[in-house]
């Protein structure tokens, strides 16, 4: 799965980042919180590699 919007590409980073244990899971907030306990390790690396050149900030 690929993320659809820059947004969505860094939560997916920061739950990454708690899932692999860089960062804390308590400093989740939001969306990144969500994506850390309902997607694994490899759906989150997959997301948050998703090149952000042609994303939108947002998705609509």
């Amino acid at each position: 799965m690929k993320a659809e919007s820059k947004a969505q590409q860094r939560a997916a980073g920061a739950a990454l980042s708690a899932k692999r244990g860089d960062t804390k899971v308590g400093d989740l907030q939001g969306a990144s919180k969500d994506m850390y306990d309902s997607m694994t390790e490899e759906e989150l690396d997959d997301m948050a590699s998703t090149s952000t050149k042609d994303l939108p900030d947002h998705k609509d």
